[in-house]
């Protein structure tokens, strides 16, 4: 898919590798409804970011849980922008709770974590299924963790929640081909606020030194690498059903 002239949504696009992904697709010449949860200062200054590219940027606020909002977003993206071609599900969330103690994970984290990491984005394809199959087509990247993949990561239900994710992403492919492709990206340690806050400053940094020393690359994610992943299967026209792992080589560690 070429970029230039099309429209896309970015679930949690205030933040992080949202973010990254906003301002990436607005350099391309697309306009970019920024979604955010909590964070509307982020948001706002992601869409004013937007805008100074050129683009058409718009923040809205919507939890991704409630079906009304997703359907609020597809609503606005097509009113300001008039298409809908990319929508990129990176909105999450998750507790910090080490795997072993198990008696600290509550119906809560359970019911919080599934509504937002997998009815999230159930929900948002649905709502949107009917305006990125027009024309030539469009495309889903949802944004997984290798947590899916390898079992790693900050919480069961967290880990749960992404293997989830691959498997609906795959589901997705075959049900709304050949009109609109979907694919996810399963970043391991990724830099930034969200592993620095729910880690602690020390557990964050000695994590981050330790994978430093393991991974074959050497260095963990920053949210860009991310980015460019989610861009390259934005555009490459020729797959689908694809979980692609962006993580130094955390998958392979030994």
């Amino acid at each position: 898919m070429k970029l230039a002239g099309k429209a896309a949504i970015v679930t949690g696009g205030g933040t992080g590798v949202g973010r990254a992904t906003a301002l990436a697709l607005a350099e391309r010449g697309c306009d970019v409804l920024v979604n955010y949860s909590r964070s509307a200062a982020e948001a706002e200054a992601t869409a004013a970011e937007i805008r100074a590219r050129g683009a058409k940027g718009v923040a809205m606020q919507g939890d991704v849980a409630d079906d009304a909002a997703c359907r609020a977003l597809v609503a606005r993206a097509l009113e300001a922008f008039g298409r809908l071609d990319v929508l990129v599900n990176n909105a999450a969330t998750t507790s910090f709770v080490p795997h072993d103690q198990m008696e600290r994970v509550t119906d809560a984290d359970w019911e919080r974590i599934f509504s937002v990491n997998v009815k999230g984005p159930f929900q948002c394809v649905r709502a949107a299924r009917e305006a990125l199959a027009q024309g030539e087509g469009g495309v889903v990247v949802n944004v997984s963790s290798v947590a899916g993949l390898i079992g790693t990561g900050s919480s069961i239900p967290y880990c749960a929640s992404k293997a989830a994710l691959n498997v609906m992403t795959v589901i997705f492919a075959r049900a709304l081909g050949p009109k609109i492709r979907v694919n996810a990206v399963a970043p391991g340690f990724i830099t930034g606020r969200w592993l620095r806050e729910g880690l602690g400053e020390p557990v964050y940094e000695s994590l981050k030194g330790a994978l430093e020393q393991r991974l074959a690359l050497r260095r963990v994610c920053e949210p860009e690498d991310v980015r460019d992943a989610i861009l390259a299967l934005i555009e490459a026209d020729l797959v689908t059903g694809q979980v692609l792992p962006v993580d130094g080589g955390m998958t392979i560690a030994v």
